[in-house]
């Protein structure tokens, strides 16, 4: 099946997307698209030309993504909060023919500086309104690129992952296996749809379905809520943020209505998912994915939810922990999680080298650190590149922020590894405290002192009023190993 053809079996009465004030029935929807690809046509788009989409969440954006496709495109979502320069890096990486844009953005300096040639830039207000010709049928293949997904770059320049009509398709239907959805659903996105954890669970998921799509700009929670409450929403997808703001923020009766809770993009504190489960008597199906691989791998069926796991892979693909040498390791031991599947991506763009060593072997590499227990489900223990090397012992961030997570004052925190001259690296405790509360280091330490072995226990504690975090609320331990060394240098004076 091509990708955009996963609407055109679906009843053209009921609703696909709502927005605003603004109602899409399936119908129109495909009509809709249609005049958006012949438009795009009509600009120059030939069969494999790159287009950007940079906008937050709207209906338009729904729309172009699937037009882009229909006209024999390839869509590349941006960031909509990526600096000028950081825009003008991606457009000549993937040398876009066009930028569809919610209003013109001026690049005009940053691409000169870069030498890339003057980018036409098409609003949605141009998709609306103009009188385009007939659309072009190109001929598809299901196997072709048909989007570019750019990872957030948390390690360096970001990497564009080439997905092609399958992979979008085989991930939605892999993930609709596990966590039901029907026809008469309602689903809020509230996560930016440029990301792909989006993209995947609150967008093609639902449409493959026939369900509904309840739209939400940007992420207010008062606004979530209205929604909710407004559109009887009984479906839902967010991160561990938002998770837990709704631990802190809402009443068991207005959450009734929703069926599943899924959490993604980055670890949800085990206490967190305890709480949830017992305030609200439903679970959070943690799950775990990324972009290479469309993006999710692995969810908490409903039926069973294993606190601290993502689940077991969904079916269709397959999860194996192997060793540095490429060796198979049986359940309970730890190494790095690898994936084979309709999911995995065609390879990076323009890099064969670093393609090659993510696929080495026909393994996707995600370079995460996870064990299987004796059912299969699989728990993750840290990024390999986070695990801290101490005097020779291996030390796992995540295994100390758990334990941090069960302090009564502590928010938020996140553990990162830092140059040490005697024992290589030495453990860097970032705590955030509830609102109005205090704490002292050596409070904390006699906490950790108390649950941990000595040697896990930070050797720096360092309190702050929030953590960085990328625009889906993963936290930035590069940014923070970076803000480490300043504070060690501040604390000395």
């Amino acid at each position: 099946m091509l990708y955009y053809e996963i609407i055109e079996r679906h009843p053209a009465a009921d609703k696909a997307l709502i927005f605003k004030e603004e109602e899409i029935t399936y119908g129109q929807l495909r009509e809709k698209i249609k005049q958006y690809a012949a438009y795009l046509q009509s600009c120059g788009l030939q069969k494999g030309d790159r287009v950007g989409l940079l906008s937050k969440n709207s209906a338009d954006f729904v729309v172009t993504y699937f037009a882009v496709i229909r006209a024999g495109g390839i869509v590349v979502p941006f960031n909509f909060q990526l600096a000028a320069r950081e825009i003008a890096y991606i457009v000549k990486d993937a040398d876009l023919k066009l930028m569809v844009v919610r209003e013109s953005i001026d690049l005009k300096t940053a691409l000169e500086e870069i030498g890339y040639p003057t980018l036409r830039q098409v609003t949605f207000a141009e998709l609306q309104t103009g009188k385009p010709a007939e659309l072009l049928e190109y001929k598809m293949q299901q196997e072709e690129n048909c989007t570019i997904i750019y990872t957030s770059g948390t390690t360096g320049k970001p990497k564009g992952a080439m997905l092609s009509h399958t992979n979008l398709v085989a991930n939605a239907e892999e993930f609709t296996a596990v966590v039901d959805v029907y026809p008469t659903d309602i689903g809020l996105c509230v996560l930016p749809m440029y990301h792909c954890f989006a993209w995947t669970v609150s967008v093609t998921g639902m449409l493959l379905k026939g369900a509904a799509i309840v739209v939400q700009e940007t992420y207010i929670f008062k606004d979530t809520m209205n929604l909710i409450a407004k559109h009887q929403v009984n479906a839902f997808a967010g991160v561990p943020t938002m998770i837990q703001l709704f631990y802190k923020g809402a009443e068991k009766e207005e959450l009734a209505n929703i069926r599943w809770f899924v959490s993604g993009g980055a670890p949800l504190p085990q206490v967190l998912a305890a709480g949830f489960q017992k305030k609200f008597g439903k679970p959070v199906q943690e799950g775990y994915g990324l972009s290479e691989a469309s993006p999710v791998v692995a969810v908490n069926p409903a039926s069973k939810v294993k606190v601290g796991s993502i689940g077991p892979e969904l079916p269709g693909v397959t999860v194996s922990i192997r060793t540095e040498s490429d060796q198979e390791l049986p359940a309970g031991e730890v190494g790095e999680l690898c994936v084979r599947g309709k999911n995995v991506m065609l390879g990076y763009l323009n890099l064969p080298e670093e393609t090659a060593k993510a696929l080495r072997g026909g393994w996707l590499h995600t370079g995460d650190l996870a064990y299987k227990d004796e059912e299969g489900y699989i728990f993750i223990v840290d990024r390999l590149k986070d695990m801290i090397i101490s005097s020779g012992e291996n030390i796992y961030p995540r295994e100390i922020e758990e334990v941090l997570y069960t302090h009564p004052l502590i928010e938020e925190v996140s553990v990162i590894g830092i140059p040490d001259k005697l024992r290589g690296q030495a453990v860097c405790a970032y705590i955030v405290l509830r609102e109005g509360e205090g704490l002292e280091r050596k409070a904390v330490r006699k906490y950790l002192l108390e649950r941990l072995a000595p040697y896990k226990v930070p050797r720096e504690f360092f309190f702050c009023a929030q953590l960085p975090k990328n625009s889906t609320g993963k936290i930035l331990k590069t940014a923070l190993r970076e803000q480490a060394l300043i504070d060690m240098v501040n604390r000395k004076r």
